[in-house]
């Protein structure tokens, strides 16, 4: 009687044939992580840090935060009372403010998104598009289309709203910003008398400040006030 014909492996041995090295496995599975976080930071979620104390007593210097993308989406803009990350409009930033990475490691983090970036300014939303923001009525306060803002939530405690008096119309597509450490923040009114009147153009907005994430026990979800809500439409 003849031999029969050779088997044909078994899966196992097919399995081994068609698996890859373990380096080239291990190169492999270190692009998808890397695409991944590229692709997490430029469309979902990326870290920064504060830069200055200008949004005290929420975010102190050096806090890191985290900032999503997803709210702004499509159409949808910043919204008032929104804490919103955004580029430097044009000099609003200081030498000890703009510092990034410095070593080739973290260089190479903050581009995938997993070290807190730099050159970016922190402020809150007090006007968008077409409002007119004015300070201050007869009690000190901001008001938004004719609205009052109660800002003693977020403000430290004995701050005015502001010690210098404004009356601006926002224009469409940009942002009234100011830091709610107001006696100690270069925002909007600090650069009124430059070229761009001190707005901020929705373009120039990275994201939206979700979470404080460093310190850890000071670690908390950021929420946009109450006093914003029902503010009328610019007449």
């Amino acid at each position: 009687m003849t031999d029969s014909a050779p088997a044909a492996g078994t899966p196992s041995e097919e399995k081994k044939k068609e698996s890859l090295p373990v380096w080239q496995e291990s190169l492999l599975l270190l692009a998808i992580a890397l695409v991944l976080a590229i692709g997490i930071k430029y469309f979902f979620v990326q870290a920064f840090y504060i830069p200055s104390p200008s949004m005290e007593p929420m975010f102190i210097k050096n806090d890191r935060i985290l900032v999503q993308k997803v709210s702004y989406w499509g159409d949808k803009g910043p919204r008032r009372g929104d804490i919103v990350v955004f580029k430097d409009p044009g000099d609003w930033l200081n030498a000890d403010e703009t510092r990034t990475a410095s070593n080739p490691v973290t260089k190479t983090l903050e581009a995938v998104g997993l070290y807190p970036s730099g050159g970016h300014l922190v402020k809150r939303v007090i006007g968008i598009g077409g409002d007119r923001v004015k300070c201050c009525d007869a009690q000190g306060r901001v008001t938004v289309n004719g609205k009052a803002l109660d800002e003693t939530s977020y403000l430290p405690k004995g701050t005015l709203p502001s010690e210098d008096p404004f009356d601006v119309r926002v224009p469409d597509g940009h942002l009234w910003v100011m830091g709610d450490n107001r006696s100690n923040s270069a925002d909007s009114r600090y650069h009124m008398g430059e070229p761009g009147g001190g707005f901020v153009a929705d373009d120039l907005v990275v994201g939206k400040v979700w979470a404080l994430i460093w310190p850890w026990k000071r670690a908390e979800w950021v929420h946009r006030p109450s006093t914003f809500k029902g503010i009328p439409n610019p007449s």
